[in-house]
């Protein structure tokens, strides 16, 4: 069964049966009117449920003259409702491929460029540059393990020159206050200088290890 509605806003929510997408999202782009293909939709929510993960519509129907701006077929499926344009990042081409024609999708066009598919009910062809095989898409990162992260050189060398500048600091403060204390302390401040010196070092060797780091890791292509 199919109707057509002037604007997806007049369609009866009562009538509306598929869960996982709304009017607005199948109706025209360009006009908002809207075909309501039962079998089509049917089928996209048989697809949905498959793959068990959103899917994102990049075009539903079209009205003709939204299709003839859009540059689609003259007798493109999708001015009668029967075609969709899915989105496939964060899917596997080939799963949702299968899950459509098992859902009784029968025509393809595969846009890799452009990173859509085209499914549309039918008759059976296809077009467009298949998906390559075996390309990892979106694949999540594997955090390193906590004791290897706080092993590693970068955080070694940033501890350090957290260590030096912190310790340059103190000693900083140490010195000013002994400076106004009585004579027996001014004695020790050429010794406090010195142990400031050794933090600043400290300090300069551990950013130096850390700068390395991120370096070497870079170079390796582990960044």
């Amino acid at each position: 069964m199919r109707t057509k509605y002037n604007h997806w806003r007049d369609v009866p929510a009562a009538s509306w049966r598929w869960p996982n997408f709304s009017p607005e999202e199948i109706a025209c782009r360009g006009t908002g009117e809207i075909v309501v293909d039962e079998a089509a939709l049917d089928a996209l929510q048989a697809l949905r449920t498959a793959i068990g993960s959103p899917i994102i519509l990049r075009s539903a129907y079209r009205s003709p003259a939204h299709n003839k701006a859009v540059g689609g077929a003259p007798q493109s499926k999708h001015m009668r409702g029967e075609a969709f344009d899915v989105a496939m990042p964060n899917h596997d081409p080939f799963r949702v491929e299968q899950a459509a024609r098992r859902a009784g999708f029968k025509g393809f066009g595969f846009y890799p460029r452009s990173d859509f598919m085209h499914i549309d009910m039918g008759p059976a062809r296809q077009w467009g540059d298949p998906f390559k095989l075996g390309v990892t898409r979106f694949s999540p990162e594997t955090p390193p393990a906590r004791g290897a992260l706080a092993g590693s050189r970068t955080m070694a060398g940033g501890g350090l020159a957290g260590l030096g500048t912190a310790g340059s600091a103190g000693v900083e403060a140490l010195k000013s206050g002994m400076a106004e204390a009585q004579g027996i302390l001014e004695a020790a401040l050429p010794y406090v200088d010195a142990l400031k010196w050794v933090f600043m070092a400290m300090a300069l060797c551990g950013a130096a290890l850390a700068i390395y780091a991120r370096y070497d890791d870079w170079k390796r292509g582990q960044r």
